[in-house]
């Protein structure tokens, strides 16, 4: 295994610790999205997440943003279109979509997303098409057929995709979206604390008009915890736990740890919500999260067709 420490060490068990605790917070998240439908008005949800969130880390990020200004200045633009990706179009897509689908679906149409940013990266980034991208689509595609069908893919042809499942689905392709255009970017100069602050600062101004438009449940017992859950934890521990991952493990080691989360959700949701799994979950998911491995491990390049003139 790969050091990621001087000397050769090899990298201790308890960091693997961070991208555990990360994915498993995420999983909870799902359900605490399905929990909130009926208890908490998406926007709200949506709104008051952010807030608590941008409150907690003003007091750590604020004026280290203030003193890096230039630099932030000159990525504005940039960090203005990941925060509505990344933060207001995928997380509002997907409290809309708990309205209308099972946290079980959700997750495992989640993990389709590490292979919508494959497919994104060819064009975007030029990585080379390789023979697990080509073959890990197939399945994961497969799998997230299965899963959205009820085990009958045959009835795509005449029903269509559901609407919460549609939903997850664009929402997944807002975050992949948002993933390589961070890739890409790069946002040199801008620190991940940093960015992640502003980003969540994007967010909490551009969902307060449909916060202030949409109709309101307002604070209650019931839904409070789950406004914590989605602003502290979900929003907050999670990506600090993420980022110490990538610090101490690399991004490819780190990203392994996501094909954990349909498994989690899927657990986590017939735990809680009792959601029966059925046994196309199963099958959806394994090949879901098997075509996903493939294309992240299979690197063998496809070659490239001649030009035609």
């Amino acid at each position: 295994m790969p050091s990621s420490h001087p000397h050769g060490a090899a990298t201790p068990a308890h960091h693997y610790a961070f991208p555990l605790f990360a994915v498993l917070i995420w999983s909870g998240n799902t359900v605490v999205s399905k929990m909130a439908a009926g208890a908490i008005g998406p926007a709200e949800i949506g709104f008051y997440r952010w807030l608590l969130a941008a409150l907690l880390l003003t007091p750590l990020a604020l004026r280290p943003a203030l003193r890096n200004g230039p630099a932030i200045r000159a990525q504005a633009g940039r960090i203005v279109v990941l925060g509505l990706l990344g933060m207001v179009v995928y997380q509002s897509l997907a409290y809309y979509a708990a309205y209308l689908t099972s946290a079980t679906h959700m997750g495992i149409i989640g993990s389709l997303t590490p292979m919508m940013v494959l497919a994104l990266s060819i064009p975007l980034l030029g990585q080379p098409l390789t023979a697990g991208a080509v073959a890990g689509s197939v399945l994961s595609i497969a799998g997230v057929v299965l899963v959205v069908t009820g085990g009958h893919p045959g009835s795509l042809l005449a029903g269509g995709v559901g609407a919460g499942d549609g939903l997850m689905l664009l929402a997944m392709f807002a975050y992949a979206v948002y993933a390589v255009l961070l890739k890409r970017w790069g946002m040199q100069g801008v620190p991940p604390l940093q960015l992640m602050y502003l980003q969540v600062l994007v967010a909490t101004v551009a969902l307060l008009p449909l916060y202030l438009l949409s109709a309101r449940t307002g604070l209650t017992r019931t839904n409070l915890p789950m406004v914590l859950y989605a602003g502290v934890f979900a929003s907050v521990f999670a990506p600090w736990c993420w980022m110490r991952a990538v610090t101490h493990l690399g991004p490819g080691r780190s990203s392994m740890c996501f094909n954990l989360i349909p498994l989690l959700t899927a657990l986590i949701a017939a735990a809680l919500l009792g959601e029966h799994l059925a046994i196309y979950h199963l099958f959806g998911g394994l090949l879901t999260v098997g075509g996903v491995m493939l294309g992240e491990l299979w690197k063998t390049p496809l070659p490239a067709q001649p030009a035609r003139a």
